[in-house]
């Protein structure tokens, strides 16, 4: 079975593990998207607190960590280009699957678990950004009907932005 769940407070050093596998993985594509600074155990413990932090469990097993925040982010109001979704919405950051499952589509099964869960809150559109560079993740939001929207600036760096509308269909 396949779910997304809030993430505990004892799930910290898996999460972490996700996102150092995560981190390495941008690494030998030739990126940094992810720094020693951001995201780290500290960053990922506050989310869990602030009930942001969420797991991808497969078969009862942690296989992927994301943050998903309904609060929107301030940096989004800043778009050199238009976004086709409004407030509120929900944004998806630290977004990484673990090393022993990657290349088995649970990227795309943990967006669309999202956007089962943001629709559900009765919120209809997915926002999020990610590297110039990254390139898979660009490719996995274009396969799962995520729009190029056009460039956010966070803490210096330009983001591609891309967003979902969420139609009724869950």
């Amino acid at each position: 079975m396949n779910e997304i769940e809030l993430a505990h407070v004892n799930d910290v050093d898996r999460c972490l593990e996700i996102i150092d596998s995560g981190k390495k993985f941008q690494n030998d594509q030739g990126f940094v998207e992810w720094t020693d600074d951001y995201p780290n155990r500290e960053s990922i413990l506050e989310d869990i607190l602030a009930n942001k932090g969420f797991v991808l469990r497969i078969d009862g097993i942690i296989a992927g960590y994301l943050r998903i925040d309904f609060t929107g982010m301030p940096y989004y109001k800043e778009i050199l280009g238009d976004w086709h979704t409004e407030e509120p919405y929900a944004t998806i950051h630290s977004f990484a699957i673990a090393e022993e499952y990657r290349n088995q589509g649970l990227a795309s099964i943990a967006l669309e678990l999202v956007e089962r869960l943001t629709y559900a809150c009765q919120i209809y559109g997915v926002r999020l950004d990610t590297a110039l560079e990254n390139e898979r993740m660009k490719h996995i939001l274009k396969k799962n009907n995520y729009q190029i929207c056009g460039k956010v600036n966070f803490k210096g760096a330009d983001r591609v932005a891309f967003d979902k509308v969420l139609k009724e269909r869950f």
